[in-house]
């Protein structure tokens, strides 16, 4: 199996930044792996409301994970400060594919990277509804050119 390389910065075209939290430390003295998870759903949903694109109240449409993936590079403890990059490598009739890599401090290279799928439904029936045009456009803005 050929192990995947830490992504620069430049690949990702959105920035936030998240706080680890004293509780996030696990046994082992990092962040368990279970908060990077936390992390991806902040950047994704959180550029999703920054744009207008999601109501998580009142919205029509959600956006439900349907496949998440992380890949691990290196720790990361408190106090360090945590930047989320995000991009859209793929983007379908009902779905999109968001990457995301979490950079620490000032390195330029991701200590932990993955993927997060969308799959859009209506929030009552829970059936799969196209892509509004105004995700779509969005969307395209922060595509991948990997």
């Amino acid at each position: 199996m050929t192990r995947t390389k830490p992504r620069p910065r430049t690949d990702f075209h959105w920035f936030c930044q998240v706080n680890i939290q004293w509780k996030d430390i696990d046994i082992y003295g990092h962040v368990n792996n279970a908060v990077h998870y936390a992390w991806f759903d902040t950047a994704v949903n959180g550029w999703l409301v920054k744009r207008g694109l999601l109501d998580p109240v009142r919205g029509e449409t959600v956006g439900l994970v349907v496949h998440t993936s992380c890949e691990y590079f290196d720790e990361v403890v408190f106090p360090d400060l945590v930047t989320c990059g995000l991009s859209v490598s793929r983007v379908g009739t009902t779905s999109v594919t968001y990457e995301i890599g979490l950079f620490r401090n000032d390195s330029d290279q991701s200590f932990a990277q993955g993927a997060f799928v969308h799959a859009y439904v209506d929030r009552i029936t829970r059936r799969p509804v196209p892509l509004s045009d105004d995700l779509r456009s969005a969307v395209r803005q922060i595509r991948s050119s990997r």
